[in-house]
């Protein structure tokens, strides 16, 4: 599922921009489809032009009937009544998603036979300051188990001894979610840590849900800012 909302607060329209002769949202689609990982791909949006530019490629997009304020909750609408058992959301400024990294994700839930791991999602490791201390940079520390203790767009930890070295990992906006959590998510309420940082992520951990990360090296581009999608535009050549 990608959720796709045409107005977004930094980069209006940015679904929409071109990246070298489609719109990002159709490329973002049709990488998550070139994976093969999965048994259907959707948009999921609440635009009649975006929902147009996918149908009109050939791909598949749901409407959205009611306001969101997150991806979680635009998917929680599109596969309530689907037979599935696990979703994953891709972002839909993510073009250059890849299959290494999402296949990660999908072999946790397959080692989970107890089935105690509400959602699997990705963290790339930062070694740029600059990145560390930007807040449009999401922040994950985890336990030593890989499972997620916080996000924030601080850095954290905070590095206050010298002496360590403390590893800084980017969360990348990707999820895999068992079904149950991802309706349980809809129907509970944001709390203050979640509305303090804008990081739907927060509200799974705040109501007790283990959130089990796995490290990638592929950090690709997600595109936030004009700025990014001229790199994007780079890379893509």
């Amino acid at each position: 599922m990608i959720p796709a909302r045409y107005a977004a607060s930094r980069f209006p329209a940015k679904l929409m921009k071109d990246l070298m002769g489609k719109p990002v949202i159709l490329r973002t689609y049709e990488a998550a489809v070139k994976t093969q990982l999965f048994d259907a791909v959707y948009v999921v949006t609440d635009s009649t032009l975006i929902f147009d530019t996918i149908s009109n490629a050939g791909g598949r997009a749901i409407m959205s009937f009611k306001e969101h304020d997150c991806g979680s909750d635009r998917i929680a609408e599109a596969v309530e009544d689907m037979d599935v058992d696990i979703i994953v959301n891709v972002q839909g400024d993510e073009p250059f998603i890849d299959r290494e990294s999402l296949a990660g994700v999908l072999d946790v839930f397959q080692g989970d036979v107890k089935k105690e791991i509400d959602l699997a999602s990705l963290m790339v490791r930062i070694r740029d300051k600059d990145e560390i201390h930007n807040p449009n940079t999401v922040k994950v520390i985890v336990d030593h188990y890989n499972f997620a203790l916080y996000f924030s767009r601080s850095p954290i930890p905070y590095h206050r001894a010298e002496e360590v070295d403390p590893p800084y990992f980017k969360h990348k906006g990707i999820y895999a979610f068992r079904k149950r959590a991802l309706m349980d998510f809809q129907k509970l309420p944001m709390l203050p840590l979640e509305a303090t940082e804008k990081i739907e992520a927060i509200r799974y951990l705040e109501y007790g849900k283990k959130i089990k990360m796995v490290e990638t090296t592929i950090s690709g581009i997600e595109i936030d800012t004009p700025e990014d999608l001229k790199r994007a535009q780079k890379e893509w050549k």
